[in-house]
C-alpha cells in the first residue's frame, strides 16, 4: 500500500491528480496555439492555475514551434516591476541557452539598454532590469518584445499571466490597462492567457464595456467539476494506492464540499490519511472535522473583516432566504434598510464571499459555509 497521498490541494495539481476539465483544456490549448487571447474566470481555488499548467505541459510536448512564458503578478508591486518580470520571462521562454538570452536582450532592445543580471545558475537565472529614467520613455519597446522575437524566430509565443487583477493596485491602473491593450491587440505572433484569483475584479476588467480589456479575447468561465466525474476519479486515486472507497462515500465526499476542486482534494487527502485499506464513513467524518479545524483561522479572519450587516446577511443566505430586502427578512436578521442590504451584498460579492444564483445567493467557499453555519447558526457539521 503506497505511503504517499494521491491527492494535491496545496499547489497546482500534478498531472495524475488533474481532474476532468478536458473540454476547457482542449479549448484553451486550441486558443493559445491559434493566437486567440484567452481569459479564465472562476472563484478562488477552482483550478485555473492547474488548468493553465496542464495546457502548457501539453503544448510544449505537442508543438515545438510554440514557446510559453509564465509569470505571476502576485509579487509585482508596480508596473515597472511587472515590465522587468515580463521581459525576463519572454527571453527565458524564447531562448534555449543563457548565452542566447543575453544576446537577444542586446539585439531586440534598440532604444533601451537593458541591465542583464546573470545568477549563480545562468541556465535558469538570467533576468532583465531597466534604468527607468531612460526606459520610461520607451515602455512600448518592452511590451512589444514578444512580438518582435516571435516574428524574427518564426515562433508562436504564449504569455500566461496569473493574478492579472493585481494591476489594479498599481499607480494609475486605468492608464496601464489602456497601454497594455493598445500594444497587445496588435500582436500577430503572440497570444495571451490572463487569469486571477479575484473573480469579481476579473469580471469587472474583462466584461465591462467601458474597460480597455473588454472583448480582449475568449472568456472561459470555469464551472464546478460535475459529480459524475468526481466519483470515478476519487475511486481511481484511492485504488492507485491500494485503498478503496465506495461510490456512495466518494459521492458524499464530493457533495459535502460542493464539488469544489481544492476542497474535494483536501477532504480526500484527509480521508485517505485516516483510512486503512477501505475508507469508512467514520473516516470521512473525522476528515471533515480536521478540514474545518485546519481552515478555521482563515474563516475567522474572513469574519473579522465583515461588518455586522454583512455577517447577518450571510446568516440570511445560509438560512435559505432569497428576498433579502423583504421587510420580514430585514427585521428578522437585523439588516437595517434596503440600502444597507445592497451595500453589504455588494461588499460580499466584491470580496468573492457570495455569488448570485438563479434562485438567490450562495457562499462560494463550502468549507467556510459549513464552519459559519456551525458557529453562527448552531448547525452540526456532517458529510452530505
Amino acid at each position: 500500500m503506497a505511503d504517499e497521498s494521491p491527492f494535491d490541494f496545496g499547489s497546482t495539481v500534478s498531472r495524475e491528480a488533474f481532474t476532468d476539465r478536458r473540454q476547457e483544456l482542449d479549448r484553451l490549448k486550441t486558443n493559445l496555439s491559434s493566437g486567440i487571447n484567452t481569459v479564465l474566470i472562476s472563484p478562488r481555488r477552482w483550478g485555473k492555475s492547474s488548468l493553465v499548467e496542464q495546457a502548457v505541459i501539453e503544448l510544449r510536448r505537442q508543438r515545438k514551434d510554440v514557446r510559453v512564458a509564465v509569470l505571476d503578478l502576485f509579487t509585482a508591486g508596480s508596473f515597472e516591476e511587472f515590465l522587468e518580470s515580463y521581459a525576463s520571462a519572454i527571453l527565458q521562454a524564447s531562448s534555449g541557452k543563457w548565452e542566447e538570452r543575453v544576446r537577444d536582450a542586446k539585439t531586440f532592445f534598440r532604444a533601451i539598454v537593458p541591465r542583464i543580471n546573470i545568477g549563480a545558475e545562468p541556465a535558469s537565472e538570467v533576468s532583465i532590469g531597466f534604468e527607468w529614467k531612460e526606459a520610461r520613455q520607451h515602455v512600448g519597446e518592452i511590451l512589444d518584445l514578444p512580438e518582435r522575437i516571435a516574428a524574427k524566430k518564426k515562433l508562436k509565443l504564449v504569455v500566461c499571466i496569473d493574478e492579472f487583477q493585481n494591476l489594479a493596485n498599481w499607480s494609475d491602473p486605468g492608464q496601464v490597462e489602456k497601454l497594455l491593450r493598445a500594444h497587445w491587440q496588435r500582436h500577430k505572433h503572440v497570444s495571451y492567457c490572463l487569469y486571477g484569483s479575484k473573480r469579481h475584479m476579473m469580471r469587472e476588467l474583462f466584461n465591462t464595456a467601458r474597460k480597455p480589456f473588454y472583448r480582449f479575447g475568449d472568456i472561459i468561465w470555469l464551472e464546478r467539476i460535475a459529480l459524475e466525474h468526481w466519483v470515478p476519479f476519487l475511486q481511481e486515486r484511492f485504488r492507485s494506492t491500494g485503498r478503496t472507497i465506495t461510490a456512495e462515500l466518494a459521492s458524499s465526499l464530493a457533495r459535502t464540499m460542493g464539488c469544489h476542486p481544492w476542497y474535494v482534494q483536501q477532504l480526500a487527502h484527509f480521508s485517505w490519511a485516516a483510512s486503512g485499506r477501505k475508507v469508512r464513513a467514520e473516516d470521512l467524518r473525522g476528515a471533515l472535522d480536521l478540514l474545518i479545524a485546519t481552515n478555521q483561522p482563515l474563516y475567522q479572519r474572513e469574519c473579522e473583516i465583515m461588518s455586522y450587516t454583512q455577517t447577518n446577511l450571510v446568516k440570511a443566505i445560509l438560512s435559505g432566504e432569497t428576498q433579502l430586502t423583504a421587510q420580514r427578512v430585514m427585521h428578522d436578521y437585523q439588516l437595517g434598510t434596503p440600502r444597507n442590504v445592497q451595500k453589504a451584498r455588494m461588499a460580499l460579492e466584491g470580496n468573492d464571499v457570495i455569488d448570485r444564483t438563479k434562485d438567490g445567493y450562495e457562499l462560494l467557499d463550502p468549507g467556510f459555509a459549513l464552519w459559519f453555519a456551525r458557529e453562527f447558526l448552531g448547525r452540526a457539521i456532517a458529510p452530505a
